[in-house]
């Protein structure tokens, strides 16, 4: 496959020397603001979670090729990373929609590819939560959600990162049943999702 000059640019910014991408992931939202609170013993205000990825930021990019940072948050920490680490920017909303099936995401409403570029992205990435168990329409959806982002991306010539979380719908993934899961039950149905969410990569343009 041969890659665009703008694409070509943006793989190599967030690759080492030896073209391995060893980037370090804080666009976490949601989660983190919850996990920080608990800890903190109060709530924790936008300007204290800006504070926390600066911190992360200054940390870790010394030893990554690339920070995962999110532009709601992580922009000021984007500009306090170390120069040989580039830049990937998350372009969904933390979390998914819980009034129906499919744990469907959504775009940052402010945000496009190109103003992600604007801000300093080297890449784009998207979560998206998928298991080929969902019923076909909900799938299809997901697959022309994607296909809209990567036109979107390939217009704006700039790399398109698919972060995929494979899932069982109704399932507490936080619960120690679903930890302790005996291996003949567990294993093959994870796999099966590894396996459809290989073929939806494959067949994805």
């Amino acid at each position: 496959m041969k890659l665009t000059p703008g694409k070509l640019a943006g793989m190599k910014a967030v690759s080492n020397e030896r073209g391995v991408i060893a980037a370090a992931a804080m666009d976490q939202r949601g989660s983190l603001q919850k996990s920080l609170a608990k800890e903190k013993g109060s709530a924790v205000s936008d300007t204290m979670m800006e504070e926390f990825k600066i911190l992360v930021s200054e940390v870790l990019t010394p030893h990554a090729s690339a920070i995962l940072l999110d532009p709601e948050w992580g922009l000021p920490a984007s500009k306090r990373r170390a120069k040989n680490a580039g830049l990937l920017l998350a372009y969904e909303k933390t979390g998914y929609d819980k009034t129906g099936p499919g744990r469907l995401g959504d775009l940052l409403d402010h945000w496009s590819a190109r103003r992600l570029k604007e801000a300093g992205a080297d890449c784009v990435k998207i979560l998206l939560y998928y298991t080929p168990f969902d019923p076909k329409d909900v799938n299809d959806k997901k697959h022309a959600w994607v296909e809209r982002i990567g036109d979107e991306c390939r217009a704006n010539d700039i790399p398109f990162f698919l972060e995929f979380v494979g899932y069982e719908e109704g399932a507490d993934e936080k619960g120690l049943e679903y930890a302790f899961s005996p291996l003949y039950d567990f294993v093959p149905s994870t796999n099966f999702i590894l396996i459809g969410t290989s073929t939806f990569i494959t067949s994805t343009p």
